[in-house]
């Protein structure tokens, strides 16, 4: 194919004629069935979120080997994650550009513009990927130690191991970008394919190099960091077959211009800027307050780490809603009809809403097993199963409100409407939570639940923030035109 036809169905959106809504925004354009919209949002967001949550189960499965190490080499792998993320920032807030400008030139009918993106993407992310990999790869163990390792195992597990994620970052920026543009035009089932054969390679280097089976060496913490790597280099080949395919409305074809365009950078500046701010700001935050967290003790903290990866499966759910709205939302402005994005909108939050409760029910009544599979059975690790089951049932009261924000917030994302993102994460991440938790962990001296408890407030406030900021509208007139 050409790269110039859309996704395999004809959705919803496709039907309605572009232009000012004349009717009452509230009520579904003639033609339109509450059923279509829903069909509209499950085949994003059921691909996505089948990808996310196996690639989520991967990483437990990671952490969980590595936990039969001992609470050193999970509190290794906790302490690269937040600096990880920090040099990651760059690619990923261009990416959140990407996805926006292509849903927009989708619903615009304009593949010209949206191969246009693609190929700027993928050149400002080679670019950002070589940098944050030198960046990080030359600070590894100043990060590490900056993050409050709480001992010398844990300082130089955690040194090696973010030296290796690094080595992998450029693979890990590109492949982002791919499934960023094939995201934007409704694609979410081929990332799932390519990020599952990924993480199943990565389980299995994982076997193979933590423990040294089969006559492999036994590189344990080191051994799960170049697991993960393998696999990410296994994703990057295959994304790059599916651009150069050409099959999903977009294609990538290397005889064309790869000349930096500054009217496209520009586009994805500007979305992906604010974008990056919340990034940062996040990360600034999510550093404040692991450092917090760190001065508990390895202990507490791998059980920290364990919570943390648990519900880091509600985030990969709601992320997953959360690219259907901002896909959605993307497509349906760019065709002037902002009555149809919220239309998409509010039947992505009544499914994630769903979901979120069956996922809440799962960590009351088997948190304490899911719990046991990270560590071992000796007296200490005991106590690390029976606090991170009690931590469980206290997230599972804010699931549902999470996934309303995820999934407004990637609406206001799909809009270029990140500056607002931004300002909420400024709130709640970088002040919100960093200052609950200070207050409840060194001055009131509530452990690790005060840190849980700061975590709770901080989402439960930017549900709120998210969900008043979506209600003003002000999202549909951010990108003119």
């Amino acid at each position: 194919m050409d790269g110039k036809k859309g996704p395999n169905w004809e959705t919803a959106l496709d039907r309605v004629e572009a232009g000012p809504v004349r009717s009452d925004g509230r009520a579904l354009p003639e033609g339109i069935t509450s059923k279509m919209l829903y069909r509209d949002v499950v085949k994003i967001a059921f691909p996505s979120m089948g990808e996310m949550v196996l690639v989520q189960l991967a990483s437990m499965v990671d952490l969980m080997m590595v936990g039969q190490l001992g609470p050193w080499a999970l509190t290794s792998v906790g302490l690269a994650t937040q600096p990880k993320f920090l040099v990651m920032i760059l690619f990923m807030a261009m990416n959140v550009g990407a996805t926006a400008m292509v849903a927009r030139y989708r619903g615009a009918g304009n593949p010209e513009k949206a191969n246009m993106v693609l190929r700027q993407a993928l050149l400002l992310n080679f670019i950002l990927g070589i940098a944050s990999s030198v960046a990080g790869y030359i600070f590894a163990e100043d990060l590490i130690r900056f993050m409050g390792a709480p001992d010398a195992a844990s300082l130089a597990g955690g040194t090696v191991y973010f030296q290796w994620q690094c080595i992998g970052l450029l693979s890990v920026s590109l492949t982002s970008t791919a499934t960023a543009t094939l995201r934007g035009v409704g694609n979410s089932r081929t990332s799932m394919v390519y990020n599952i054969v990924a993480n199943i390679v990565n389980v299995i280097f994982n076997y193979l190099l933590i423990y040294g089976n089969f006559g492999f060496p036994r590189w344990e913490v080191m051994g799960a960091s170049v697991a993960t790597i393998i696999g990410q280099f296994v994703a990057l080949a295959l994304a790059m077959i599916t651009l150069l395919k050409g099959r999903n409305y977009i294609r990538l074809r290397f005889t064309d211009s790869f000349r930096p365009n500054r009217e496209t950078i520009n586009s994805i500046f500007r979305i992906g800027l604010p974008a990056l701010a919340e990034q940062a700001i996040m990360r600034t935050g999510m550093i404040s307050y692991t450092k917090i967290v760190t001065s508990l003790g390895t202990m507490l903290y791998a059980t920290h780490m364990a919570c943390m990866n648990i519900q880091a499966m509600s985030f990969m759910i709601g992320q997953a809603f959360a690219v259907s709205a901002t896909a959605l939302t993307g497509q349906s402005l760019g065709k002037r009809r902002p009555d149809m994005a919220e239309q998409y909108t509010s039947r992505t939050r009544r499914i994630g809403l769903a979901v979120s409760v069956v996922l809440a029910l799962i960590f009351v009544f088997l948190g304490r097993q899911i719990m046991a599979l990270y560590v071992g059975r000796d007296p200490e690790s005991l106590q690390i199963i029976e606090t991170g089951s009690r931590i469980l049932r206290m997230v599972a009261i804010m699931l549902p409100f999470q996934s309303s924000q995820f999934i407004l917030a990637g609406a206001l994302r799909g809009a270029g409407d990140t500056r607002s993102i931004a300002a909420i994460t400024f709130i709640t991440v970088l002040l919100v939570r960093p200052g609950i938790a200070g207050i409840t962990v060194m001055v009131l001296n509530w452990s690790l639940w005060g840190a849980w408890i700061a975590l709770i407030l901080d989402q439960l406030l930017r549900s709120l923030l998210v969900l008043v900021r979506y209600n003003s509208g002000k999202w549909k007139t951010v990108i003119k035109g």
